[in-house]
């Protein structure tokens, strides 16, 4: 039997992600040097609303903004027995010295994170990367990689799985933890 708890409605996503545009702005005050990257496929869509509410909050129009693919930059790409179909990078400007904010949606393991640190590199070497993500995974890191703004913190074992709903992609804004119930 199949369990799922909903983690955050959309009202809460709403408001975890003001609190991070604030979060933001405070470290970085006017984004000058810094640059956003949301992590293909699905933390473009957490990133397209950071943006939006950082515009909205700031007033500015354009923040350097970027989406970055990671297919081939996996480690477990040529393991994997379905065929992986790459997204696109769109990244039109350089990160050399530039503050980078990767963003995504879920911080798992942390090898997607490993991958866009690589794949960041074709760009120039970046002064510093920080990561946002909507949820943290807290008991499931395979790798040493910390998040710097977190949305919400989830304790949630390896058979859980943690999804991610965007209204964007036909449904609403939701995170649900589902996992398989006992018989």
């Amino acid at each position: 039997m199949i369990q799922e708890k909903i983690l955050l409605n959309s009202q809460e996503i709403d408001i975890i992600i003001t609190r991070l545009c604030w979060q933001l702005i405070e470290v970085h005050q006017d984004f000058e040097n810094t640059c956003f990257v949301g992590l293909q496929p699905r933390g473009v869509f957490f990133a397209d609303r950071i943006i939006k509410k950082l515009k909205e909050i700031t007033g500015k129009d354009h923040f350097t903004y970027g989406k970055l693919d990671i297919t081939f930059f996996r480690d477990d790409f040529r393991r994997r027995e379905e065929l992986l179909v790459p997204n696109q990078t769109e990244i039109n400007f350089v990160v050399e010295n530039k503050n980078v904010i990767f963003i995504d949606d879920v911080l798992y393991s942390g090898r997607s994170v490993r991958s866009a640190l690589s794949a960041i590199n074709t760009f120039g070497r970046a002064a510093q990367i920080e990561l946002l993500t909507l949820i943290n995974r807290r008991f499931s890191k395979e790798l040493p990689i910390v998040a710097k703004y977190i949305g919400k913190e989830v304790d949630a074992i390896k058979s859980e799985k943690v999804k991610v709903s965007w209204k964007e992609q036909g449904g609403e804004d939701l995170v649900t933890l589902i996992s398989k119930g006992h018989e």
